[in-house]
């Protein structure tokens, strides 16, 4: 009688010229591969239905021989009971395929892969990923791509511009368009459903400015909300610099009384130092700061900065509608406004104050008007100690409205 498989006949077993089936006397049916490449693995010969079949149990040595015979012998149970083994293992086999294929055509998964593919070559990548995972994944991400229609991109659309959000629909429509035409490109999909989709709705110039009633009120709210929206809100109020360089904000970047902005952290490319008043600095020290190996500065996890801007400014309004409410003694309607109007607010405040708009400028870190074109070629004074003047007098302007002293504004120097 043979005797029985054992490990060290299994490891002693040598490839030959061609495939090599040894059988396990102590299992009919069971047998070891040896392919001449070496490679060993089990197999299990059976009939079923009058004919003969054969299931692959697995590879040695991550299937040993006790694994194998288990495994062997749950299959020829299975045989007994009616039941085909090597049929079951395929109706698995392609669940699990399809499973995966069915995941590979998510839009949370296609547009993790634009994100890693393409989003990451560019300086704005991180923005539009983050704006598609709030607008789009959000709603769509577990459905199939090739399920989502034109009507299907129209309703999305319009239900951003419903809320009042109308610049946001049309940023949206925009990276959501190239995002299909990505995936049409890669054969994803045929034809992206955004082609032909207009506008959501004709963008108005902005020039909504807060009024100094309302830069009290908001500095208020702002007091009451505390971290984080409130430290940022005030941040942007005093600094004038956009809602994303203020949001990434890192610990780093700040150096005593001067805030360096590197050129990839700056819209136009262009590295920007930000003086910080002494009533920005004291903002920015009342932060709490959450541990983080970025150290960001508005962060409420450590290792990102803070989101969900538009409900972080409906808290703010609600508040700011409260305190006016409250002060004045009657339900007071505050006209809507949003964070980019507080480098509105700060850029008209320096007119009002008589800051000569090339400063601004340069306090906005603006390369248009009159700091554009050649001007921007051969002038390369970076105005640093009149940008500092200019927000440390706007910091003042801004102390005295929410202290209500600034009955009568002081002009630093004639508008030019």
């Amino acid at each position: 009688m043979a005797k029985a498989l054992t490990t060290k006949a299994i490891e002693a077993a040598k490839p030959g010229d061609n495939r090599r089936e040894i059988p396990d006397p102590a299992l009919s049916g069971l047998y070891l591969v040896v392919q001449p490449s070496g490679v060993k693995s089990w197999a299990l010969r059976y009939r079923f239905a009058g004919k003969p079949k054969k299931l692959t149990l697995g590879r040695w040595p991550v299937m040993g021989l006790a694994d194998a015979r288990a495994a062997a012998s749950d299959a020829i149970e299975a045989v007994e009971l009616g039941n085909d083994p090597g049929a079951a293992k395929k109706a698995t086999k392609a669940a699990r395929l399809e499973a995966q294929l069915s995941e590979r055509d998510k839009i949370k998964t296609l547009v993790g892969q634009y994100g890693k593919r393409h989003l990451s070559t560019l300086k704005s990548g991180h923005h539009v990923k983050r704006e598609l995972e709030r607008h789009v994944v959000a709603v769509w991400g577990e459905r199939d791509i090739h399920d989502i229609s034109k009507r299907d991109v129209i309703d999305l659309l319009d239900g951003i511009a419903d809320t009042g959000r109308v610049v946001t629909a049309n940023r949206v429509r925009a990276y959501l368009g190239k995002f299909l035409n990505w995936c049409a490109e890669r054969d994803i999909i045929d034809q992206s459903p955004a082609m032909g989709v207009k506008p959501a709705a004709k963008e108005k110039s902005r020039d909504r400015v807060l009024s100094d009633d309302e830069i009290r009120w908001f500095w208020r709210a702002c007091d009451d909300l505390g971290q984080p929206w409130g430290h940022l809100g005030k941040t942007l109020l005093l600094t004038g610099q956009r809602l994303g360089e203020v949001v990434g904000m890192t610990d780093r970047e700040v150096n005593g009384d001067t805030w360096h902005l590197e050129a990839d952290r700056t819209k136009n490319g262009r590295a920007h130092d930000v003086p910080l008043s002494e009533a920005a600095r004291a903002v920015l020290g009342a932060v709490e700061r959450v541990r983080g190996a970025a150290g960001y500065v508005f962060t409420t996890t450590g290792t990102s900065p803070v989101s969900g801007y538009f409900k972080g400014r409906n808290h703010i309004a609600k508040r700011m509608t409260e305190i006016a409410s409250d002060e004045c003694g009657e339900a007071v309607e505050i006209p809507h406004w949003t964070f980019h109007d507080l480098r509105r607010t700060a850029a008209t405040g320096m007119a009002r104050l008589g800051i000569p708009v090339r400063v601004t400028e340069a306090v906005l870190n603006h390369v248009s008007g009159t700091a554009g074109g050649i001007v921007s070629v051969y002038q390369r004074h970076d105005y640093a100690d009149e940008k500092r003047a200019a927000l440390d007098a706007w910091a003042r302007l801004v102390g005295d409205l929410v202290d209500g002293r600034a009955d009568n504004v002081v002009r630093i120097g004639g508008a030019r």
